[in-house]
């Protein structure tokens, strides 16, 4: 589904937070071709090559900037909307760099880029959090925006705090907050990561032809990037009645599987792959869940467009054509590196 088109004679300003990273650097290009005119603000930690394609565009602007301590003020004028990508993303990121870090890039800088949104008089806040806060289903029932937060990991303790900052301020801020609790991602965009399962997956059957799966039975869920981006636009421009305050699960039912799962996918087309399963516990980001899409689906009209199938052909032929070279370099991973 394309983007909401803005009203004849109009051109609504949309500044995105860590516009230069895996969801950002697809959503400005795709907003942009709407008719948007879109400001990123980045601290370009891994490059802003993603961002190349837009610079001659007279709608696009960049700005480069870190949230947790410059000045937002002149990013933010005359916005009309924020979405707010900018994050420590993952469990090995934000176990990398200790509490005080992740908590200052994850939640502080939360609040302070709401704040400057309100100052700026932006209507809508759309926030990047993740179904990580649900953590394990002891019942095995599908999680959804009413089931109890049960975080196992750093990451999901900053986003559930992130949420809470938010959510307080949902009915006396004149700017709206909404908070997406996306799936696992996957899939192609200008700055792919290969640090999710299912790139990952792919990325290690291409050039390992062996696969090594632990917790084979553990559920997750799945949505791709640009599904991602199709659900933000949807919030983006749903009524204010549908947005302010609430919490949606961003995926689709059809995305739910178990790792085993995926890994037979990759297998299926990329058949010289050797799979193998051992049982390995480890500490960090232990969910073991299936997730329900009732919610954004029936309220925001929110259909997937690209399964997990399509999406593991299309990882393998972007490696495969070398659209996609030195994948394994850490500038594909968000996790490798130190913050100061």
């Amino acid at each position: 589904m394309p983007p909401p088109a803005p009203a004849p004679g109009s051109a609504p300003h949309l500044l995105v937070t860590g516009g230069a990273g895996y969801i950002g650097s697809l959503l400005t290009g795709v907003m942009l071709a709407a008719g948007w005119r879109v400001t990123v603000l980045d601290s370009l930690l891994f490059g802003g090559e993603s961002l190349l394609g837009y610079r001659h565009l007279p709608g696009f602007r960049l700005r480069v900037a870190d949230v947790t301590k410059d000045d937002l003020a002149e990013p933010m004028a005359g916005v009309d909307a924020v979405v707010h990508l900018a994050a420590l993303v993952g469990f090995p990121a934000c176990q990398a760099v200790g509490r005080a870090v992740a908590w200052r890039y994850n939640v502080d800088a939360t609040r302070r880029v709401f704040e400057a949104a309100q100052r700026a008089g932006a209507s809508r806040f759309v926030f990047a959090s993740t179904y990580s806060n649900y953590g394990l289903s002891p019942s095995g029932a599908p999680v959804s925006e009413d089931s109890p937060l049960n975080p196992q990991s750093l990451y999901a303790e900053t986003k559930i705090a992130a949420e809470e900052l938010l959510i307080e301020q949902a009915s006396a801020s004149r700017t709206a907050p909404l908070v997406f609790r996306f799936a696992t991602l996957f899939g192609v965009s200008p700055r792919t990561r290969f640090d999710l399962i299912v790139n990952q997956f792919v990325l290690e059957a291409t050039t390992r032809r062996r696969l090594v799966i632990y917790q084979r039975g553990y559920s997750r869920s799945f949505v791709h990037v640009r599904d991602v981006v199709d659900g933000i636009a949807l919030g983006l421009a749903a009524p204010e009645g549908q947005v302010r305050g609430e919490v949606y699960n961003l995926g689709a039912d059809e995305g739910n599987f178990t790792k085993d799962q995926i890994a037979a996918l990759v297998a299926r087309h990329l058949p010289e792959t050797r799979v193998e399963y051992q049982d390995l516990s480890f500490g960090g980001d232990m969910r073991d869940i299936s997730v329900s899409f009732a919610k954004v689906r029936e309220r925001l009209g929110f259909h997937a467009r690209v399964d997990v199938e399509q999406g593991v052909i299309e990882v393998r032929d972007a490696l495969r054509d070398g659209i996609i070279q030195d994948a394994s370099s850490s500038r594909y991973r968000n996790a490798a590196f130190i913050v100061p």
